[in-house]
C-alpha cells in the first residue's frame, strides 16, 4: 500500500443508514453493503487510515420517533442500537473484503464489540485497521452527524468524508431542479447561514472549530471516494 498520493492520509466518512438500504424501504440490503465495502476496500488499498461512522435511520431514527410520541431519550437510544447493527452489518462486510476492522461502541456491549477508547482507536488506525464507531456519541440529542464531526477532530482526521446519492453540494435538490447549481467550493459559515443542509449545524460548528475540511461526493458513483482522498474527481469541500 501507497499512501503517496493521498492529498488527505487519515480520514474519517460518515455513511448514512439509508445509504445501506438500497431500493427497500427500510433495513439492510446485503447487495448495496458489499458495494460500499468494495468502495472503502479501494480506498483502504491506497494507504489511507480511515475510520467510519454510520447512521441507524435505515433501521430506526429517533426524531421520527420522537414525533409519534415516544420519549426522545429513549427514542434516540434506540436509534443508538440501530447504529451499531450497521456497523456489525458494514464490518462483517469489510472483513471478507480482506481489509481488517474493529467496531468501537460508545455504548458499552462488551460481547458485541469494543467500548470506544480514543487511544485504543488511533493505535487500530497506526496499526492499518479501519475503525467503525458506532452508537453515535453514546448520548441523545445528538445526530450522527455530530458523532461524525466529534470522532474526526478526536482522531486528528485530514477530512471529514459525506458521502450522498449526488456528487457535491447544490443550492436546491439537483433531482427536482435541473438547474441546480453546484458549488465546487463552499465555507463553513455559507454552509450555516445558507442552511444548506449539508449536515446538521453542530457539526459544520465542530469541524469549523477544529479545522477538519469537509468533502461531500458521491456514495453511488464508482471511485468516488477514492479520487476524493487524493484530491481529485467531482466533489465539494467545505472549508474556511
Amino acid at each position: 500500500m501507497s499512501s503517496d498520493n493521498l492529498v488527505y492520509k487519515r480520514v474519517l466518512l460518515k455513511i448514512s443508514g439509508e445509504a445501506l438500504m438500497g431500493n427497500q424501504e427500510f433495513g439492510l440490503d446485503p447487495e448495496t453493503v458489499n458495494r460500499v465495502a468494495a468502495e472503502l476496500k479501494t480506498v483502504y488499498d491506497l494507504g489511507t487510515e480511515m475510520c467510519l461512522v454510520v447512521g441507524g435511520g435505515n433501521i430506526f431514527r429517533g426524531m421520527s420517533g420522537a414525533a409519534k410520541g415516544m420519549d426522545r431519550t429513549t427514542a434516540d437510544h434506540m436509534g443508538m442500537l440501530a447504529t451499531v447493527m450497521n456497523a456489525l452489518a458494514l464490518r462483517n462486510a469489510l472483513e471478507e473484503q480482506g481489509c481488517d476492522c474493529r467496531v468501537q461502541s460508545a455504548i458499552p456491549m462488551a460481547s458485541v464489540c469494543e467500548p470506544y477508547i480514543r487511544n485504543r482507536a488511533i493505535r487500530h488506525l497506526q496499526k492499518g485497521r479501519i475503525v467503525i464507531f458506532a452508537a453515535g456519541t453514546g448520548n441523545p440529542f445528538f445526530t450522527t452527524d455530530s458523532a461524525s464531526a466529534l470522532r474526526a477532530a478526536e482522531m486528528s482526521c485530514n477530512a471529514l468524508l459525506k458521502g450522498t446519492k449526488v456528487d457535491g453540494v447544490y443550492d436546491s435538490d439537483p433531482v427536482k431542479n435541473p438547474d441546480a447549481k453546484r458549488y465546487s467550493e463552499l465555507s463553513y459559515l455559507k454552509v450555516l447561514s445558507d442552511d444548506l443542509g449539508v449536515m446538521d449545524h453542530a457539526a459544520i460548528s465542530l469541524a469549523r472549530e477544529s479545522n477538519i475540511p469537509i468533502l461531500v461526493f458521491s456514495l453511488v458513483e464508482p471511485g468516488a471516494m477514492a479520487r476524493a482522498v487524493q484530491g481529485q474527481g467531482q466533489f465539494t469541500i467545505i472549508k474556511e
